[in-house]
């Protein structure tokens, strides 16, 4: 009876480790990368996960926590657009970022989701006053480092 009972409990234990390892490669896909701090927005902190899909297009979250609103900042602006750097060192406008300011929000936060054909190799966050320009302003908020 106890050989019944140790071949139940290391069956199990073998089981929850394979389901612990299933797991981890599965997050695993997903790249997550850290804003650098920013001179602009100091109390700013945010992440971006990069995860390829079926259809070999780059899915971009992009989740930040303390983002002041566009129009508090020293040179008021309308809005935070997020652009992504290719490798062939190309920049694209992927879209507008809206802040939550809700009204029982303690923390300014913001988040953005896309899904693009490029390969980002850097992003970054300007303030603009248009959500639709072509080419990055000079207010650089937040950005990545090379990955």
């Amino acid at each position: 009876m106890n050989t019944t009972q140790s071949n139940f409990f290391s069956k199990n234990i073998l089981f929850g480790i394979f389901l612990i390892l299933v797991s981890l490669s599965l997050t695993s896909c997903a790249k997550k990368i850290a804003f650098q701090s920013s001179s602009i927005v100091p109390a700013a902190r945010g992440q971006v996960t990069i995860k390829k899909d079926n259809n070999k297009n780059y899915l971009l979250k992009i989740k930040i926590d303390n983002l002041a609103e566009v129009k508090r900042l020293e040179s008021s602006k309308n809005n935070y657009v997020v652009w992504i750097e290719t490798e062939e060192t190309l920049v694209k406008n992927i879209g507008q970022i809206k802040s939550d300011t809700k009204f029982m929000s303690s923390k300014l936060k913001a988040s953005f989701e896309t899904v693009t054909a490029f390969k980002p190799s850097k992003i970054f966050i300007t303030a603009e006053e248009n959500s639709d320009v072509q080419y990055p302003g000079s207010e650089v908020i937040l950005e990545t480092r090379k990955f």
